[in-house]
């Protein structure tokens, strides 16, 4: 057959039909074992940060114009905690994102990192079983440590989370989120409407993410 722009229109037609057909099928067969393994994953962050409990009622906040989900927990009737899926966008490698859980009473009953791109070696050792950031707020009610204007702040910032040596930014995000975990968790805890979170370690953070790249001194610690 003669080759015209026609047929050959006809023919690239044909293969970005079937291309995309394929690509359909696939995203068909995957979506619900993704959105199982998604469950699957918050069931256990939830049972990691949560006193025992025997169900739990989700509620979304928007805070800073992200979403902020607060599952209350409750066992035998009553209220058993509060597991808070809270994230930031100020990490090394992004987007952080972490469940943190509090007693009915305000104290941390532990963090687990659900989601994180930070350096290996240094900011992901935020995910480490009993790391210093963890050590700082675990079993501690928030409003006792050292605020910096209401809020957490690591060290360098004027508070008392201890940071990831050489992983300061990734060590400030963790605390932007576990500060925004506990706004949503004293929103539902009181009835009242949450408010942005705004802290210096917040202002600190957001101006290096600013930049086109995490300076190489989250590597080298020069940056502590």
């Amino acid at each position: 057959m003669k080759s015209t722009l026609l047929n050959m229109t006809a023919v690239l037609f044909g293969i970005t039909l079937v291309a995309s057909a394929g690509v359909g099928v696939v995203n068909m067969i995957t979506e619900e074992p993704i959105a199982a393994a998604k469950e699957a994953a918050t069931k256990a962050a939830l049972t990691e940060v949560l006193p025992a409990f025997d169900a739990t009622t989700p509620e979304v906040l928007t805070i800073d114009e992200m979403p902020i989900t607060v599952y209350t927990a409750t066992k035998d009737g009553a209220v058993s905690g509060y597991a808070v899926q809270s994230m930031t966008k100020q990490g090394f490698g992004g987007v952080v994102r972490l469940m943190v859980g509090f007693t009915p009473g305000g104290e941390v009953v532990n963090v687990n990192v659900l989601e994180q791109t930070e350096t290996p070696g240094l900011g992901t050792k935020m995910a480490d079983e009993g790391n210093v950031l963890l050590r700082s707020v675990q079993g501690q009610k928030l409003e006792d440590k050292k605020l910096v204007d209401g809020k957490l702040a690591v060290t360098k910032d004027g508070g008392d989370v201890d940071a990831l040596t050489a992983a300061t930014i990734s060590s400030r995000a963790y605390v932007d989120a576990i500060n925004r975990a506990w706004m949503a968790y004293k929103s539902v805890a009181s009835g009242e409407a949450p408010t942005d979170v705004a802290s210096g370690a917040t202002a600190t953070a957001g101006a290096a993410a600013g930049q086109t790249s995490e300076p190489a001194a989250q590597e080298g610690g020069q940056n502590e």
